[in-house]
């Protein structure tokens, strides 16, 4: 049996010669040069090679285990959304300028290096979240003996009791003050 490499390389190498034969047919429209054969996470990165700079810059060249995914919401300006992994998110928009980052509400623009740093804070920050949702990552699944409860799970209270039926207001009025 063959191993996972050697398979891997089998596909490549059937790719390339698919892909070969539809380029001198034309079929395809695109040159070889704008397609990369290796395992793409994010293929819109190779169509847009500078926003995998600027993910390079704001997140190191690991960014693609702090990203899910990425989408492109907007073509003008171009905008896209970084889906982190614990399912918050920020913009990237491509200006005249230079790119901007949206990440809680607040723009930083990439060309100064001292706002490439905030932004790369910022993300920072909002990888430190939890998930979207709010869940919590479940503690394991032992009851406490002799009614403890651990640290970190509060017994919930009761909710405050609100009455059923509204209450009329009061005759009383406040004191008039006339002027003398």
């Amino acid at each position: 049996m063959a191993s996972k490499k050697e398979t891997e390389d089998k596909i490549r190498t059937i790719l390339r010669r698919v892909y070969n034969t539809k380029v001198k047919n034309d079929t395809l429209g695109v040159t070889p040069d704008e397609v990369n054969f290796d395992k793409e996470t994010f293929p819109i990165l190779s169509k847009f090679e500078n926003l995998r700079q600027i993910l390079i810059n704001l997140l190191t060249k690991q960014y693609e285990e702090f990203i899910s995914d990425i989408w492109w919401v907007a073509p003008r300006p171009t905008t896209f959304k970084i889906i982190l992994a614990n399912d918050q998110y920020f913009y990237l928009t491509y200006g005249e300028r230079s790119w901007v980052a949206k990440v809680e509400g607040k723009k930083y623009y990439l060309t100064n290096i001292s706002e490439e740093e905030r932004a790369a804070e910022a993300i920072s920050r909002v990888l430190m979240y939890g998930t979207a949702g709010g869940e919590k990552e479940e503690v394991s699944g032992e009851v406490p003996t002799g009614g403890e409860t651990p640290a970190d799970e509060t017994t919930p209270e009761a909710p405050a009791e609100t009455p059923t039926e509204e209450t009329p207001p009061t005759e009383e009025t406040p004191e008039e003050t006339v002027p003398a």
